[in-house]
């Protein structure tokens, strides 16, 4: 009998640790724009200081094979929040109705049922049903799975332009501005933004600050108010996109001109972040996410005006199918859990964001929640090798990229992006290949097109492609018997 109430003692004892083990805050900070060579901790040659993003690398791991699901802003967003590849869905919608399916489960809908407090800050970029400004905002943030937000419904370069409070405009954006570009730069660069309608209550240059105050009031209001239960922050900044709008505290701090001088201002942000974090007591009971939603909008003439090669040796911006366009930074910190200055080479994606965070709360998705989500909790936890094996993505102009251990397919000729007129000559020929392939491993500029000399490769690859835009999605088919033959 003793022995018995011994054991059912010491049962009770156990599932109430195991019940009452506290999960993880999770603090998801993705910049705009940013490339991969822009940070001091991927590229030890660049010409912008970012101590404290680079601080991130220190105490946690840095990914060296991570990649945006899309090569341009809403449907990289997309794919964060939902685990689903945004090929599958039209996404060019995003200025007339949410990209978001309300039945969809989002990573904050996930983490919210399970007792998150969930906020967003920033740049939504995913539509809204809008049927005009005085009225409600249907389809946003608060409609899929945060408690609150504060933000803008794209960038600071597409208007109209104003600030969003749950699903109201905080003001209607009734008054107007002149477009504005600056000399030096092409149309897309430097402190451009498009005309249209502006609320009166906004400054394009206060809008970075805005979102930190922001921000850092949600920490510290979730300590003050909410400290039993775990916080969900995705904190979306939009920069170093256009329009490159540094404080004057951060003008020449950089030597890349006044992006760099944006991204200066950007690390410094996310410093007032982390010591918000670590006056409310929640520094080291939080996972920090750190990443970029697509490549640069920077030209190989601006790498050589000012020696700061934006995407460090890779092929590409913003928009393409080259690794310029969608190989960002990603950086995870978790204090106890993931080991500091660790480095992964592993191949993950956006999407597998989804699954990574239901692995942390010992969640098991359903089938069609985040089906093309791969969790690299695993990685973060040391094993050295991950679960994806292959990837495919879709560049800004409708070429598909496939990604295949060393193996790089592309269907199609050039960049399939913004920067098809600057590499031209380089990489296109109407005698050559009509398919591109790269060997990653000893080519990461995907410099020399291997097509030719390897079309049975091309042909596995393309087979690849073409099943999982049919029906392929990654967490229910056969992809891993497929692969690698």
């Amino acid at each position: 009998m003793v022995n018995k109430l011994f054991f059912g003692l010491a049962l009770l004892v156990c599932c109430s640790i195991s019940w009452g083990k506290s999960l993880p805050n999770v603090v998801l900070i993705l910049v705009d724009d940013m490339g991969y060579g822009d940070l001091g901790c991927y590229n030890e040659n660049s010409k912008i200081p970012t101590p404290h993003i680079d601080s991130l690398a220190e105490e946690g791991m840095r990914f060296t094979d991570a990649h945006s699901a899309g090569s341009v802003c809403h449907p990289s967003r997309y794919g964060l929040m939902t685990g689903q590849l945004p090929f599958r869905i039209n996404y060019s919608v995003w200025r007339e109705q949410p990209l978001i399916d309300e039945n969809r489960v989002t990573v904050a809908s996930m983490l919210k049922g399970e007792g998150y407090r969930t906020a967003m800050v920033g740049k939504w970029h995913l539509g809204f049903k809008e049927d005009g400004y005085e009225n409600r905002l249907p389809g946003g943030p608060v409609d899929r799975g945060f408690d609150t937000y504060f933000g803008m419904r794209a960038s600071t370069d597409i208007p109209p332009y104003f600030y969003i409070e749950g699903d109201r405009a905080l003001v209607e954006p009734y008054e107007s501005i002149d477009a504005n570009y600056s000399d030096g730069w092409t149309k897309i660069q430097g402190a451009f933004w498009r005309e249209g309608g502006i609320a009166p209550n906004l400054q394009l240059e206060d809008v970075l600050p805005r979102f930190t105050d922001e921000a850092v009031g949600v920490i510290r209001d979730h300590s003050r108010l909410h400290g039993d239960d775990p916080l969900f922050l995705y904190l979306a900044y939009p920069a170093p996109h256009t329009p490159w709008l540094p404080s004057e505290e951060f003008l020449g701090s950089s030597g890349a001109s006044m992006y760099g001088d944006f991204m200066v201002m950007v690390d410094h942000m996310v410093g007032r972040v982390m010591k918000a974090l670590e006056e409310s007591g929640m520094e080291d009971d939080t996972i920090v996410l750190f990443s970029s939603d697509n490549g640069p909008v920077w030209y190989p003439t601006d790498v050589k005006e000012f020696g700061h090669d934006s995407v460090e040796g890779l092929s590409g911006m913003k928009g393409d199918a080259w690794e310029g366009g969608h190989r960002m930074p990603f950086i995870v910190r978790w204090p106890g859990d993931v080991k500091s200055g660790s480095v992964s080479d592993e191949l993950i994606c956006f999407t597998d964001f989804f699954a990574t965070m239901a692995d942390v709360i010992g969640r098991e998705p359903s089938s069609d929640e985040g089906p093309d989500s791969i969790s690299f909790l695993p990685v973060l936890k040391g094993r050295t090798q991950g679960d994806r094996e292959s990837l495919v993505l879709e560049s800004a102009r409708g070429l598909f990229s496939v990604r295949d251990g060393k193996w790089k397919y592309i269907n199609g000729k050039g960049s399939g992006g913004f920067s098809d007129g600057y590499f031209k000559q380089q990489k296109l020929s109407n005698k050559g290949p009509k398919h591109q392939l790269y060997n990653l491993e000893e080519d990461p500029g995907e410099t020399t097109n291997l097509a030719a000399k390897h079309p049975d490769v091309v042909k596995r690859l393309d087979r690849e492609l073409q099943r999982v835009l049919k029906q392929g999605f990654y967490k229910t088919d056969d992809a891993a018997q497929t692969m690698g033959k």
